[in-house]
Formats: structure tokens, sequence, C-alpha cells
């Protein structure tokens, strides 16, 4: 667990260091913890449930050609393991790709907001360590997510809509967060609402049309239950509450506050929908965990003076240090992350 305690660690001094670093300085700092992380996350020996799914996932690949992986079902991540087979390497080469991918989107993100360490440090407990280093491919969609939301937050819905796509091609359910663009335009509504539209369509039929039936079966159909959906649902939900409350508060750009209005609203409708398929909601709600990030940055804002400001600070801080205790020993599955192993020394 050592590990992922100075994981937390990490960007929990940076915020309580006195003073900033210059620009340069400071983008030389994140980007060495994104590659410190990126190297835990990607090297990781036997951590993760599925660790030996992904595994076999690689095996499989190197046997195919590479038309065949480009048909596989979430192509970009079959295509990855195909590449890396070619070019002699093996799982840790994937692994760390994908985590690379991840920790991009999570800098990026990160930065841009008013309390970035604060954001990282919120990401920890349960997006790094937890959908980072054990489901690999929504893991990099995540990533892509994150620096689609970043665009769009700025207004670049063709940005947006790329990333986006990316992201669908390692795995088909980030194509959710297309409507979000059409939702959030102020700007060019009509041009936006046909963009994505016609981006939402190509998705489906390139990436979803020969799966939906199967898709549909799996996760509403079967009730297939997901452990802890309800508490990772929740943890979406408590930041989605803040923000309507809040939201001119916490949001002062009026199109970027309609971003994340909408993203708190699809946060609050998963609870709901728990009960009916909590797989599915579990694997959408991934896509909300950026509203964590995001809301974690901002609460700092609800106060005037620095003092408090601090406080609340702290709070977060606390919050999400409980989440990763009761994550690491009380998880159903939390075996299969505990002990951490690094590949190099395994």
């Amino acid at each position: 667990m050592t590990v992922y305690w100075l994981m937390f660690l990490v960007p929990v001094m940076a915020l309580l260091a006195p003073g900033r670093l210059p620009r340069r300085q400071a983008w030389v700092a994140w980007w060495a913890v994104g590659l410190l992380f990126a190297l835990l996350m990607g090297l990781r020996h036997e951590v993760g449930g599925d660790w030996f799914n992904y595994l076999a996932h690689f095996l499989d690949s190197a046997q195919l050609g590479f038309a065949d992986a480009a048909a596989r079902s979430d192509p970009g991540y079959y295509v990855l393991n195909w590449l890396v087979a070619r070019l002699g390497g093996g799982i840790y080469a994937v692994n760390l790709a994908c985590a690379a991918v991840t920790m991009w989107g999570t800098v990026a993100f990160c930065r841009r907001q008013p309390w970035p360490w604060l954001a990282l440090a919120a990401a920890v407990p349960y997006m790094l360590i937890v959908v980072g280093m054990g489901y690999t491919r929504q893991a990099v969609a995540l990533g892509f997510a994150l620096l689609a939301l970043s665009a769009l937050g700025q207004g670049r819905t063709r940005t947006f809509v790329a990333w986006v796509l990316l992201g669908a091609l390692f795995h088909k359910s980030a194509v959710l967060l297309l409507p979000i663009a059409a939702l959030a335009a102020s700007r060019h509504r009509l041009l936006t609402v046909a963009l994505v539209a016609a981006s939402t369509v190509m998705a489906y039929w390139l990436l979803l049309a020969d799966s939906a039936q199967a898709l549909w079966t799996n996760y509403v159909e079967a009730q297939y239950e997901s452990q802890g959906a309800a508490t990772r649902v929740a943890m979406n939900a408590l930041p989605a509450v803040l923000l309507l409350l809040f939201r001119r508060r916490l949001v002062e750009d009026p199109q970027e506050r309609r971003l994340w209005w909408w993203m708190a609203v699809f946060a609050l409708a998963c609870v709901p929908l728990v009960g009916l398929a909590s797989t599915a909601v579990d694997r959408i709600a991934l896509y909300l965990i950026p509203l964590q990030l995001f809301v974690s940055a901002r609460v700092p804002r609800l106060a005037r003076s620095a003092r408090v400001r601090t406080l609340l600070a702290l709070c977060v801080l606390a919050y999400y240090a409980v989440v990763q205790f009761v994550w690491l020993h009380f998880a159903t599955h939390a075996e299969y992350w505990v002990p951490y192993r690094f590949g190099p020394l395994a």
C-alpha cells in the first residue's frame, strides 16, 4: 500500500509547499509527476482485477494480422497490442502506453484548474489507482475524455469531438460523452448540434452497431451487479450537488458553467438508475469522475478569507484520504491491488 499512499502524498505535499514555482519550473514539476505516475501505473505487475484478462488479450493480439486486430471491438486497444507485439514488447509496454495517455489527460486537465494540485489529489484514490490500474481500456478513454472536456471548456467543439472519438477507439462507451457538446453549446448552437449529431451517428455505426444488442443484453437485461456501483455514483453526486448549489461562485465563465451544469445533471441522473442496471451505470459514471476533480479544485472558492480557503482545501484532502483508506482496506476487490508490485522488481 505504500506506493498508493506515496502517490496521494505527492500532490498533497505540492499543495502544502509554501510559495509558487515559476511557470517554467512548474511545467517541469507537473510532467515529472505525470511521468512518475505513468511508470507506476504502466509497469505494475499482476495488479488490477483484469490483469490476466488483459494479458490474454495481448497474447491473442500477437497472433493476429493488422486487419484482424483493427476489426476487433475497441480497435485502438487491439491495434496497440498488435503493434507492441510486432516491435518485440510485452504487456508492460502496452500498459505503459495506456498509462501515459491517462496521465497526459489528467495533467492537462488538472493544470487548468484554480487549485491544480488539489484536483490531482482528488484523482488519485479512484481515478488513477482503481481505474488507471484496473480498467486499462477505459482509463485510456478517460484520458482522452479529460483532454476533450478541457477543449470543450474553451469552446473548441471540434477538438472535443476528435478527442472523444479517439477515446472511443479504446473503449466504445466514450461516445456517450458526445451529446454533452450539443447541450453545452452557447454559441453557433445549430452548427454544434449538427456536428455532434453527425459524429454520434458515425461513431455508432463504426463502433457500436454490431455490438449494441450484446451490450444491452449484458449490461441491462442480465442485471449484472457492479460491486460498489452505488458508492461510486454517490461520489459523483456529492460534487454535482455542490456545483448546482454554488455554480456561480464555483465557475466564473458562463460557457464553462453550462458544460459542468450538464455534467452535474447527468451525475445525479445516475443515482436512481443504479438499481436498474448497476454495471452499465457504473461504466457511464466513470466518465463523470472529472466532475470530482473540477469541483474539488474550486471548493476553496466558497470561502472569502485565505484561512478558511485553506481549511476547505484540507477538508477535501481529508475526504479523499478517507476514500483511499476505505477502498484499500475494505473494498471487495482490493485484494487484486494489494500488495502493489512493480514489474521490473517483481
